[in-house]
């Protein structure tokens, strides 16, 4: 299995005027030190706070609660560290993986590492 992110193709295409398009990278992170006491839920607001702040081109889900799309693929249990977890965001444009873990990592605190 490889270790670096990857970006698939696009999920659907801009047939009409104003449509997003919506691309699927995969990633994978690290969860130890402290940061094995984090929750499920706190761990995946942790990651749109960070996608946020690294100024990513995030897809917002549509409707009167926007929130951004991810998923882990696994829940860990509360005080487990893993070393290599994975996970899926939709982003609007394509991005290198290498600047996707760059831009993630400035924002996400000592403990959790995406690669």
């Amino acid at each position: 299995m490889r270790n670096k992110s990857r970006l698939s193709y696009p999920l659907s295409k801009a047939s009409e005027a104003g449509a997003v398009v919506k691309y699927e990278l995969n990633f994978y992170f690290s969860k130890n030190k402290r940061m094995r006491f984090i929750s499920h839920l706190d761990l995946m607001r942790l990651f749109a706070r960070a996608a946020r702040r690294a100024e990513l081109p995030v897809f917002v889900s549509k409707g009167f609660n926007p929130h951004l799309k991810l998923s882990i693929k696994r829940a860990l249990k509360l005080g487990i560290e893993s070393e290599k977890e994975e996970a899926v965001i939709l982003l609007t444009r394509k991005i290198p993986g290498d600047d996707f873990c760059r831009k993630m990592n400035e924002q996400l605190p000592e403990g959790i590492r995406v690669y």
